[in-house]
């Protein structure tokens, strides 16, 4: 069924007559004739009854013309929300990011974001795996590495640094390194063998300065949040990304010259998102909030 001409017919069901749904349509009496006519025969029925007075809605025109109706109105109501969205966003917007960073850093930062919008309702999934957005697990995701979904829209938000973190009381135990060399008498605390492609690559601390041989962790953990508190309670060093340091004061940076490859992160949404307000009311708030920090990332 056409959804034009459908739209035609309502016109010319509240009209009485071609003539008056042209006018309100600003189209020709012989034009709307036309819709109508073909609009009968797809069907097989026919809808008016020509009569002195105007056409009269048959029985079958009737029972159509409550449905169009119907639906008329739902379209005209969601029309109305969508705009008054425009100007005062609402509903829920799920976010979905790695478990340390959300855990760590993104969810602090939210109390301002509803603040600002108290009608967006937010739902945050903390996953190292990456959820598909395109199957609707999650409206957008904060990537910290590039998206593999190359159908995604995705904006760079920040440039993440990692280095050498250990608590003072490990230093006043063990001693303070003062070249990667010295790494070798260090207790090491990296990453297991089930982190993520991006968690992995911070497992420099076990070649760092050196080429002939790689050094033997004496922890491991797959999980960053758990290196994190594991280097806080004096067990060794580790290399932690600087977001996740900032602020706690039981960490010291060593060798604070020596870096490892800092990763990019990413907003990402499907392509289905790309007008939401609410989407990009986060990606706004999201790019506000890097920036003011962006020293300490």
């Amino acid at each position: 069924m056409d959804w034009d001409r459908l739209r035609i017919f309502r016109f010319v069901a509240e009209a009485g007559s071609f003539t008056g749904a042209g006018a309100r349509l600003n189209s020709s009496q012989s034009a709307i004739s036309r819709q109508i006519r073909t609009l009968e025969e797809s069907l097989n029925v026919s809808l008016f009854t020509r009569h002195a007075r105007g056409l009269v809605l048959t029985q079958e025109g009737q029972e159509l013309y409550e449905t169009a109706r119907a639906v008329m109105q739902r379209i005209d109501e969601t029309e109305r929300r969508l705009l008054q969205s425009r100007e005062r966003p609402s509903g829920l917007l799920r976010v979905t990011t790695m478990v340390t960073f959300g855990a760590v850093w993104l969810t602090p930062h939210l109390d301002q974001f509803m603040l600002e919008y108290p009608e967006i309702d937010l739902k945050v999934i903390l996953d190292d795996r990456d959820l598909d957005l395109s199957a609707g697990e999650a409206d957008v995701a904060i990537r910290l590495h590039e998206p593999e979904q190359v159908e995604l829209i995705q904006r760079p938000l920040a440039m993440f640094h990692n280095h050498i973190y250990a608590s003072p009381e490990y230093l006043d135990r063990k001693g303070t390194p003062v070249s990667t060399s010295d790494l070798d008498n260090h207790d090491l605390i990296t990453f297991g063998d089930t982190a993520t492609s991006v968690i992995r690559e911070l497992n420099w601390l076990l070649d760092a300065g050196i080429e002939t041989h790689t050094r033997k962790p004496r922890l491991q953990i797959n999980n960053l949040y758990g290196i994190l508190h594991a280097v806080e309670m004096g067990m060794g060093l580790a290399v932690l990304p600087d977001y996740l340091v900032h602020n706690r004061q039981k960490l010291v940076r060593v060798l604070p010259d020596v870096e490892g490859t800092p990763f990019n992160s990413y907003y990402c949404y499907p392509p289905e998102l790309r007008g939401s307000l609410r989407v990009a009311l986060f990606r706004d708030f999201m790019i506000r909030q890097i920036r003011a920090e962006s020293k300490i990332l």
